[in-house]
């Protein structure tokens, strides 16, 4: 049996085909989320992966769509939450999770579950770019360093500036006046990644932090800011596998339990 799980994000589109509620057969990213033509571009790609794969969308049993672009994925069979489908990936992926920081495009969730992969509480930041991959964006293009090599940078720092406002506009306004008077980019990027951190820990320790802490999201693909995370926890954090695609895991969970009630 095989069923689909696609995560309709702010600045990305993910899709996962999976066989049996077991084995990852596909893996599809689209750069581009929900108000784009992502949703579109990704459903053609899982169309040609099952070509490439002698499958169509007919042999997908099911289709569970999440995230903010979930309600204009039209094909999708059932739509569910992301806080719902981000634990359940995790909890497939990493079992012994406790604690999930979900790290997005425009926004953080901090999500504490039990040992059956159950949400107790959670809490989001989502009324400000802040402490999410917007701001890391932001910040990578006045410091005119690639996303992909902000985790260089980071490693590279001997002494991180202080950067005070978590606010994206101010914050851009500090990282100019630190470039200006001469301080590399790589200590003001190292402050950048421990202002986000300070930021996010504020969401992780309404949870009541508990063991073990799962780093998700395209974020947790950054290493400075998982450096600056352990640093302000003081303890340590597990990178989720295939981290930008727990949500659309946790769907393609949901999409094949769905599909079993109908067996």
């Amino acid at each position: 049996m095989y069923t689909m799980g696609v995560d309709i994000g702010s600045t990305s589109s993910k899709i996962i085909i999976l066989e049996d509620g077991i084995k990852i057969i596909g893996n599809i990213v689209v750069q581009s989320g929900t108000g784009t033509s992502g949703p579109t571009i990704a459903t053609a790609k899982a169309k040609s992966f099952l070509s490439n794969n002698n499958l169509t969308l007919d042999d997908i049993s099911k289709i569970v769509v999440t995230g903010y672009g979930r309600f204009s994925f039209d094909i999708a069979d059932k739509q569910i939450s992301e806080i719902t489908c981000h634990t359940k990936g995790i909890n497939f992926l990493v079992p012994e999770a406790r604690t999930i920081l979900d790290i997005g495009g425009q926004d953080t969730k901090a999500i504490s579950v039990n040992d059956k992969g159950q949400v107790l509480q959670f809490f989001m930041n989502d009324k400000c770019a802040a402490g999410t991959g917007r701001f890391l964006e932001v910040m990578a293009k006045i410091l005119e360093i690639p996303l992909e090599k902000m985790g260089e940078y980071d490693r590279l720092s001997t002494s991180p500036v202080a950067i005070s406002s978590t606010c994206t506009v101010f914050a851009e306004s500090e990282v100019i006046s630190q470039l200006s008077k001469g301080i590399s980019k790589e200590n003001i990027l190292a402050g950048v990644h421990n202002s986000t951190a300070n930021k996010v820990c504020g969401l992780l320790y309404r949870t009541g932090i508990k063991e073990k802490i799962v780093l998700c999201g395209g974020v947790a693909q950054n290493q400075g800011v998982v450096r600056a995370l352990q640093e302000e926890l003081k303890k340590e954090i597990t990178i989720a596998p295939h981290p930008q695609m727990t949500g659309a895991i946790g769907a393609a969970l949901f999409a094949y339990e769905e599909a079993n009630k109908n067996l």
